[in-house]
């Protein structure tokens, strides 16, 4: 069983802002492969499952608020019974300017608070991880940026972003060597 969880913020006032590209993976997923998320209380996040070459999927978009995404990935992963290897987090990163992609296997939280949770509650920084670049601009205060939408012109430079995230997930899915996975992709960004 694999476990797919995008970070980002509910509601129609997050919709597209900087912080939910991991929502934004995940939307596009469920419409290539038709399926419906639904809101789970007990694990505190709209749920979906698909059966994938004979494999058990969840996604997972949380509704604990980014910085709070520990706590519903560790009942997700209780509930399942998960393990960590099989769990891959999608996220924004202000470090990587918008339009670049890093798929690592282990890292720090970069100062991204979603992440500091997860590790927190997972009691280990060694999981699977997309960070999804969406640049940082110095001239506003980072909760206004972060929390801000996408300008028309963003989207249009992260639509191949999020194809590559989607591609990612399938090549994630269909258990391939993750680090022929990471060199894929980081070559390629």
């Amino acid at each position: 069983m694999k476990l797919i969880i995008g970070l980002g913020n509910v509601g129609e006032k997050y919709h597209l802002t900087r912080h939910n590209v991991g929502f934004i993976v995940l939307d596009e997923i469920a419409q290539k492969l038709n399926i419906d998320f639904k809101f789970d209380s007990k694990l505190e996040s709209f749920i979906a499952e698909k059966r994938i070459n004979g494999e058990k999927v969840i996604f997972s978009k949380p509704t604990t608020y980014v910085n709070l995404s520990g706590n519903a990935l560790s009942k997700i992963m209780s509930y399942y019974k998960i393990e960590v290897d099989d769990i891959l987090v999608i996220y924004d990163d202000i470090d990587l300017e918008l339009g670049k992609l890093r798929v690592r296997e282990t890292n720090g939280h970069g100062g991204h608070n979603g992440v500091k949770d997860i590790i927190k509650h997972l009691n280990t920084k060694d999981f699977k991880r997309i960070r999804f670049g969406i640049g940082l601009d110095k001239s506003m205060p980072l909760d206004h940026y972060v929390l801000g939408k996408f300008s028309k012109q963003e989207l249009e430079t992260i639509k191949p972003v999020v194809i590559d995230a989607m591609n990612v997930v399938d090549d994630f899915i269909s258990e391939q060597y993750f680090k022929d996975v990471m060199t894929k992709y980081n070559t390629n960004n």
